[in-house]
């Protein structure tokens, strides 16, 4: 009895919450259902999202946008709690900004076709629910500085490409965020990030007219 007490205790202490659903359990549950009028947006996606509400508050509070990043995920994270984070917040649109950190490894080795797929999988689960999903190019990165020698600036551009064939052929809208932010490196501009990935005010300045555009135009 003390053995399987024991073992129990183990278990839990080892359980692991993996695509992070506590993060944002409570604020969900406290989060209004949007009004008949109201046009709900919710930005999926990892830190460079997460960090957006830090870095320019007044664009979230400004808006009926949800932000709904965490930091240092991958695709089959986002996939996972895209349900309970995207879904039943019934927003009319998604913005999905997925891949940079499944292509530095963060949860294991990923192909550039799986994490397309697992994209494809929010897309898929958007339409599904009447959301309007904007698929994101993923943001330029010479290279990661948690783990260097990677080739990002070869490997984004690559996933990108297929990103974008994967929204024309779901017919949904792709947002190219790396073509005007971009350097002679595929990198990220020095005014425009503080570490080659993770943005200045003035990065996600440049993102806030672009997705603006995009988001106006879905709604048409």
């Amino acid at each position: 009895m003390a053995f399987l007490f024991g073992l129990l205790n183990s278990f839990k202490s080892t359980a692991q919450d993996w695509p992070n659903l506590e993060k944002y359990k409570k604020a969900n549950s406290e989060l209004s259902a949007p009004a008949p009028d109201e046009n709900r947006v919710v930005f999926m996606g990892n830190s460079i999202t997460e960090g957006w509400i830090g870095a320019h508050p007044e664009f979230f509070k400004d808006h009926p946008f949800v932000d709904r990043g965490i930091g240092g995920q991958t695709t089959p994270q986002m996939l996972l709690r895209f349900r309970q984070d995207v879904i039943n917040l019934k927003p009319k649109v998604v913005v999905i900004l997925a891949g940079t950190n499944d292509i530095a490894g963060n949860t294991g080795p990923m192909t550039l076709e799986e994490i397309r797929d697992n994209i494809l999988g929010m897309v898929e689960l958007a339409k599904a629910n009447g959301i309007h999903p904007i698929v994101c190019s993923v943001l330029p990165a010479y290279d990661y500085p948690w783990r260097p020698g990677l080739q990002p600036n070869i490997k984004i551009p690559k996933l990108n490409t297929m990103l974008k064939t994967m929204a024309k052929e779901q017919e949904v809208m792709y947002l190219d965020y790396f073509a005007a932010m971009a350097d002679k490196r595929n990198g990220l501009p020095k005014a425009l990030t503080t570490d080659e990935v993770h943005l200045t005010k003035a990065g996600y300045s440049v993102m806030e007219k672009l997705v603006l555009k995009a988001i106006d135009e879905v709604l048409e």
